[in-house]
């Protein structure tokens, strides 16, 4: 096989993942029209079609799916090995992907990445932030960061984090001249501030726990965001009860400017985790990554 069509199989692949021609081809960092040419050209040399497409869509054909049952793993088994050979390097070197959320980019991620990369200039760090869960096989990131509770069974997890606590707050100007909620059920007489799931698009239920009771409680009010710092701003103005981590209020906490509500039945939780696949071979890159992140108790 020649070294081109090396190369139009691995851009096959990435337009079936990408399932775009326009993102696989900023993805590979190459013209949508050289991506195209290149890929009617393997149709040509196989003599079948291997993508259908439409003005909306790319998906592969029968005779695609069968290409990436074969080339998938082939190209997995060909990145350990170059991930191997970096061993050979006096310094370690590569590129690690992570997935994670805003929150614990900001509070973990980035301020072990700052000092990584300022120490280690042939490592490359690409952090993607995403709201809901990732398929990081599918879509070929190195690692992920999640809560505790949500992993996966089939990943390594490393805690990076301590355990963490949620927490219902409000302004004391919203809840002047309100009764206050004794228990979860009792946020059913209030306006709360809901977040919207990215992933499954439903609202979020909120989470409760004390003494081993758990509760999970769908809460009604005026205002839904999918995201955290309009909530918390909203709650500061006086729209009523919001729920988050801890974390995200603990200066207005502190400030005076919310107050806490249900405290008892904010119990800590397992914090954050990085996840791995348990069958993939850590480069040295990445061992230095999971070395800056690990939480040292």
């Amino acid at each position: 096989m020649r070294r081109e069509e090396l190369g139009s199989l691995a851009m096959f692949m990435a337009v079936a993942d990408e399932g775009s021609f326009t993102k696989a081809a900023g993805k590979l960092g190459i013209s949508q029209s050289a991506l195209s040419h290149s890929l009617r050209r393997l149709e040509a040399r196989l003599g079948l079609r291997l993508l259908t497409r439409t003005t909306r869509s790319v998906a592969p054909t029968l005779a695609g799916e069968r290409l990436i049952e074969t080339l998938r793993p082939a190209l997995q088994d060909i990145d350990q090995k170059l991930v191997a050979l970096t061993e050979l390097r006096d310094r370690p070197a590569g590129t690690v992907r992570i997935t994670t959320s805003s929150h614990a980019a900001n509070t973990l991620l980035w301020p072990a990445i700052n000092r990584l990369t300022a120490e280690n200039p042939d490592i490359n760090v690409e952090i993607n932030i995403e709201s809901g869960l990732v398929d990081i096989v599918a879509e070929r990131y190195d690692a992920g960061i999640r809560l505790g509770e949500r992993l996966e069974q089939d990943m390594i997890a490393i805690p990076i984090s301590p355990r963490l606590r949620m927490a219902a707050v409000a302004s004391p100007s919203y809840l002047s001249g309100k009764t206050i909620p004794e228990t979860p059920y009792d946020l059913a007489q209030h306006s709360c501030i809901n977040l919207r799931l990215s992933t499954s698009g439903g609202l979020y239920a909120w989470e409760f726990e004390r003494d081993g009771k758990e509760i999970r409680v769908k809460t009604q009010g005026q205002l839904v965001f999918n995201d955290i710092n309009l909530i918390v701003e909203a709650a500061l103005t006086g729209h009523g009860i919001a729920f988050m981590l801890e974390d995200h209020v603990k200066d207005h906490l502190f400030s005076g400017n919310l107050v806490r509500v249900l405290e008892e039945w904010c119990e800590p939780f397992d914090g954050y985790y990085l996840y791995y696949p348990s069958r993939r071979q850590p480069s040295p890159a990445f061992n230095l990554v999971l070395d800056a992140l690990r939480y040292k108790r």
